[in-house]
């Protein structure tokens, strides 16, 4: 029983399940769709806005000491991980439809996790000040440099031109911004409302996943989707965040980190972040094709989280043997 707990979705996952289940039975069509779509920005807006307000400008500035191991974390998440995209351009369109590759391309330009990077750190005995830092970091420059690899990529596999990113950066950069300068007069506020805005936070993100779904199923996309594709999908991203977790504990290695500075690059550097991911596939790939984009991001999403629950026990399970006594031997007298 304890093992199949242990496979068991988050509730998050289990929300975005259930959404794209309503989408599939009732999808948004007709006249209330324009409604949904504007709700929709709304909440984008709200999202990036509260990313603003709750990033601690301090404990980047804080962190900068340790500079080589925070641009270890961004070379991971923004530099090896789109290669490592690239390097799966064969798989299309032969085993993979071409929008699911692109939304595998998509997920290897998001930044890192916050909240799960820096929990995963601390259970596992890592560098948490360092994971904060280096966490918020790349969400920080995420909201700018996301799309800005989208476009450079996607260009060449028939996505977008760079003068649309800089447009839908600036979407995205504004709310951002607006939450960063307000931060010293609303930081305070957010914190003692930490649940609510955390229901709010989630509860956007289902929002644009049903408006996005619900455009996919209403444009018939999902009929053309085989199963052997979605399978095929859950392997590729499953071995994505294998590569992933075993380059960034190689780098670690050879940069000859601490063990605590190697936790913390390997659960920083090898996550994606879906609360970011999902209002940007909704404003870069604005259209029913979205529904398949966000797709890869949402198997790797609770792929990352099942295996990185289980590295984290096995990293704690290692420190708490190092830091136990010897044994010493017991002898009877004969």
């Amino acid at each position: 029983m304890r093992a199949v707990l242990r496979f068991r979705p988050d509730d998050f996952t289990l929300a975005l399940v259930a959404t794209v289940g309503l989408a599939a039975l009732l999808p948004c069509r007709g006249a209330i769709t324009p409604a949904f779509e504007t709700a929709t920005t709304l909440a984008i807006a709200l999202l990036f806005f509260l990313h603003g307000v709750r990033l601690p400008r301090e404990a980047i500035l804080d962190g900068l000491s340790h500079w080589r191991l925070h641009l270890a974390v961004l070379f991971s998440s923004f530099v090896m991980f789109p290669l490592l995209g690239l390097a799966l351009a064969p798989l299309s369109p032969a085993l993979l439809p071409h929008p699911l590759y692109l939304g595998l391309l998509f997920l290897t330009t998001l930044p890192s996790t916050v909240q799960a990077s820096i929990a995963f750190t601390s259970i596992a005995g890592g560098n948490v000040p360092a994971a904060l830092c280096a966490a918020s970091g790349s969400s920080l420059l995420g909201t700018l440099i996301t799309p800005l690899l989208v476009g450079l990529l996607m260009r060449a596999h028939g996505g977008l031109s760079l003068h649309a990113v800089e447009a839908v950066a600036l979407q995205l950069l504004l709310p951002f911004l607006a939450g960063q300068v307000l931060r010293p007069w609303l930081a305070g506020w957010v914190v003692r409302r930490r649940v609510l805005l955390g229901l709010v936070d989630r509860g956007s993100v289902l929002l644009m996943v049903y408006t996005t779904f619900s455009a996919a199923m209403v444009a018939g996309l999902w009929h053309q989707l085989p199963l052997t594709s979605l399978a095929v999908t859950t392997l590729v991203a499953g071995a994505l965040l294998a590569a992933a977790l075993a380059l960034t504990t190689l780098l670690a290695r050879l940069l000859g980190f601490a063990r605590a500075d190697e936790i913390t690059l390997v659960f920083c550097g090898s996550k994606k972040s879906l609360v970011n991911g999902i209002p940007m596939a909704h404003v870069l790939f604005a259209g029913n094709v979205a529904g398949l984009i966000v797709l890869p991001l949402m198997l790797f999403h609770q792929l990352q989280l099942i295996a990185c629950a289980m590295l984290a026990r096995r990293y704690a399970a290692g420190r708490d043997m190092r830091a136990a006594p010897p044994l010493r031997a017991v002898t009877r007298p004969g």
